[in-house]
């Protein structure tokens, strides 16, 4: 009988919602044009990228002003390290981090460090969670920066950015937070947040891959990386990725008129996740019992090969991850679950589930069940 496949990597790039289809279609039926040419085409080109933005600020309770379109979040998180960094070197050369953030940053950080910086990266907690106290002790006077992930991609791990943000605040500090995963779980009002800047991808929300963007509070300076066109205010050249845009408002729009609705599904899909891990022995739950996000479960199995259950599950069409996408085909455990603790073979022996709207109650349980089959056949096989 043919394996039914099972999608669980809906935090490394969700299903394409139907909104977003229709919104393509609309798309290749428009007249063609550059957003920047003065024509007719153009002018109307733009008009359709001043209205995706102004419908993406509309999310944030921002100003349209305060976005840079990008490639995706990976260009977002560089653009605000290194272009923040680089725009407040007189003021100071310390950064803080954690050890917990996406490649996309903690390579960014390197790279200052590279170029003269000082980095402090937090430890987090046995889950990832970075408390306020660690981040209170680092501070210097020196500090310019701190970049902290509010959920955590890998683990699903929620960080207190609002405390984080008041605490930057009033020492006088910029905050950038990797909010990627957020969208779907909660709205996010920049007027109440004291958050500086803000990466984003669409492609976790359901719209197309190579599409992001980054939200600057306005006041913030910040030094482009790229040079060549005078797009974006002059701060990310380059032809904007109109379709992908317009498809990521789309997206955005539809997921805060449901979001409630798919937050609900979420969360009773990851407690019956939950339930079922319970029931496998050698199972650990790394993602932080209490504060979390409702689409991300992270978990370790003891005494099986880490290669072996990945393949095991692969041929059984089971799409899971062990880590960040933008880390995959890497042989070595995750930095973030050794940043938990875990020694390198348990890492390597860790599952990250992502479930979204459209995962039913039948794809978990029969994940479950080939999860437990595939376990209970390693730990016989090494027995013997």
């Amino acid at each position: 009988m043919k394996n039914t496949p099972i999608y669980l990597d809906h935090a490394a790039g969700a299903p394409v919602r139907p909104v977003v289809r229709l919104s393509l279609e609309q798309s290749l039926q428009a007249e063609p044009g550059n957003p920047s040419s003065i024509h007719s085409a153009g002018r109307a080109a733009g008009l359709r990228l001043a209205q995706a933005r102004d419908a993406l600020a509309d999310q944030l309770k921002c100003k349209g002003r305060e976005l840079i379109l990008t490639s995706g979040a990976t260009e977002a998180n560089n653009l605000a390290l290194l272009g923040i960094a680089e725009a407040q070197r007189e003021q100071g050369r310390h950064i803080i981090s954690s050890l917990t953030e996406h490649p996309s940053v903690s390579a960014a950080c390197e790279r200052l460090r590279n170029l003269g910086f000082e980095i402090t990266y937090l430890k987090p907690d046995q889950f990832g969670r970075i408390e306020v106290q660690e981040l209170e002790s680092a501070l210097r006077d020196d500090t310019i920066l701190a970049s902290i992930i509010w959920v955590n991609n890998e683990l699903g791990t929620e960080n207190p950015i609002e405390a984080i943000a008041q605490i930057l605040k009033d020492h006088g500090a910029l905050l950038h937070v990797d909010a990627v995963q957020v969208p779907h779980w909660r709205d996010i009002d920049t007027r109440k947040l004291p958050v500086d800047t803000m990466s984003f991808s669409a492609t976790k929300i359901g719209a197309l891959p190579g599409t992001g963007m980054l939200y600057v509070r306005q006041g913030v300076n910040l030094e482009p990386q790229h040079f060549g066109g005078h797009q974006e205010q002059n701060r990310r050249p380059g032809t904007e990725n109109l379709t992908g845009i317009v498809a990521f408002a789309a997206a955005w729009e539809d997921l805060a008129r449901k979001r409630e609705q798919e937050r609900k599904h979420l969360g009773q899909l990851g407690g019956r996740l939950r339930d079922q891990l319970h029931e496998i022995s050698g199972v650990q739950i790394n993602t932080h019992p209490e504060h979390h996000c409702d689409h991300i479960l992270n978990f370790s199995v003891s005494g099986v090969d880490g290669e072996s259950l990945f393949v095991r599950l692969d041929l059984e069409q089971v799409a899971v991850s062990n880590g960040s996408a933008c880390s995959s085909g890497s042989q070595q455990p995750s930095p973030v679950l050794l940043a938990l603790g875990l020694d390198p073979e348990l890492a390597r022996a860790t599952l990250r589930l992502s479930w979204g709207a459209s995962t039913d109650e039948l794809e978990i349980d029969s994940f479950c069940l080939k999860l437990k089959k595939i376990i209970r056949d390693l730990r016989s096989s090494t027995d013997r």
